[in-house]
């Protein structure tokens, strides 16, 4: 079975870009990575409206990629802050990545925003793609080959 052959509508990619693939999503991803918890910070920093901000924090703590939890400062009414789940901070590399290749390719020409550097080291971070063998070494997309998984199925 070919590539053109397979239905996508299981593919991974495709029901990953239905939960996250949203700008305004990523972008509060990007916001809580950075430690941004509450709605109103969302709302200040990000730029956007009341009802797409409420919209995309529903759809993420729904998808458990964000956990709602309850706040209430004195002499105020209950709030909530909202914080990434395992599951979410399991898309740090993704964002990772897409701040790599951004800042390569579409980034601000006297350098990133956002200087990201291992705590123990010191030393940028970056992502890459490793061999999951032996000698785990990093591989190109041109060396590797994809075939149809468990899951493939050919169209109808």
């Amino acid at each position: 079975m070919k590539w053109l052959e397979i239905d996508t509508e299981n593919c991974s990619v495709r029901r990953t870009l239905d939960l996250v693939g949203e700008k305004w999503s990523l972008l509060i991803l990007r916001d809580a990575f950075n430690g941004v918890r509450r709605y109103d910070d969302f709302r200040r920093h990000i730029g956007l409206s009341e009802a797409v901000l409420a919209d995309r924090l529903r759809k993420l703590v729904a998808a458990g990629v964000l956990s709602s939890v309850p706040y209430r400062e004195p002499g105020t009414r209950t709030r909530h802050e909202y914080r990434l789940t395992p599951k979410g901070v399991d898309l740090w590399p993704v964002m990772l990545a897409l701040k790599q290749w951004g800042d390569t390719y579409t980034g601000d020409p006297e350098g990133p925003v956002l200087d990201i550097r291992h705590t123990a080291c010191g030393a940028p971070v970056q992502v890459v793609v490793q061999c999951a063998g032996e000698d785990a070494e990093v591989v190109t997309a041109r060396e590797v080959t994809a075939t149809p998984g468990p899951g493939a199925r050919r169209l109808p």
